[in-house]
């Protein structure tokens, strides 16, 4: 979850800018919450240093009668914070090519010459860093890569629920969340290449553990999220309830 902090000297626009924020991640379901919201940049800055996470910063330049400015501030949080998200909230447009100046790397500068623009200004900021932390996170998602006639596919393997063999030789049909890939290749070296994700339950199914729903240890039959079935072996019963009870 990411910490949203704001960091505003005029007490109404404070309060303006929390509220709007809170309803907005109440509304739309994002992964954020309001960690601090002060007129005072050292309490900003103690706050950041006492939880060191990536975070979003919502900044007034000016903050009249405090020890530094908004981008000094942004400096200070760069070198607890280098991955932040800086957001400038300022009267003062001629002054967004100090961003530039100070190597802040702001995420955006937001000029609050309306109270709609500056929460369309705002709206629009958490828009692109929600794209963004969704963009970084599907890039570190693990795939499978398989070709299938001339096209090659990549199946992210938290999407598959598991492997079988087919009825022809040397076939394997991939289970997916919503997919299956009839594909030519060997259950044993898949085995190989996805030990740590996937167990060997059947001589003829590869599971996925972290998909398995419920096991029907009757019928030896495994449920998957999906609401397919495979089959384990009798000797795998204790190894797949050890994997499930680690897993959870």
């Amino acid at each position: 979850m990411l910490p949203v902090y704001i960091c505003e000297d005029n007490a109404r626009i404070r309060s303006m800018q929390k509220e709007y924020l809170e309803k907005q991640i109440l509304i739309e379901g994002y992964d954020m919450e309001i960690a601090l919201c002060s007129r005072h940049p050292e309490e900003i800055l103690q706050a950041v240093a006492a939880s060191p996470k990536r975070g979003i910063y919502f900044l007034d330049v000016e903050l009249k009668g405090e020890s530094m400015d908004g981008f000094t501030l942004g400096q200070e949080i760069r070198k607890l914070d280098s991955r932040g998200f800086l957001i400038y909230v300022t009267a003062f447009q001629d002054l967004a090519f100090e961003t530039f100046r100070y190597h802040l790397e702001a995420l955006d500068y937001i000029v609050k010459e309306t109270t709609e623009q500056m929460l369309e200004g705002i709206q629009n900021s958490l828009n692109i860093i929600t794209e963004r932390m969704y963009n970084e996170k599907r890039e570190q998602r693990e795939y499978f890569t398989v070709k299938v006639m001339d096209i090659i596919k990549h199946i992210p393997l938290d999407e598959i629920m598991f492997f079988e063999t087919s009825g022809r030789t040397h076939r394997i049909e991939l289970h997916a969340k919503n997919d299956r890939i009839d594909f030519l290749g060997k259950m044993q070296e898949l085995e190989t290449q996805l030990k740590g994700h996937f167990l060997r339950v059947h001589r003829a199914y590869l599971v996925n553990v972290g998909k398995i729903e419920e096991l029907d240890l009757k019928h030896r039959e495994i449920l998957m999220e999906n609401g397919e079935k495979c089959l384990f072996s009798r000797n795998m019963k204790t190894t797949l309830l050890n994997e499930i009870q680690s897993s959870g």
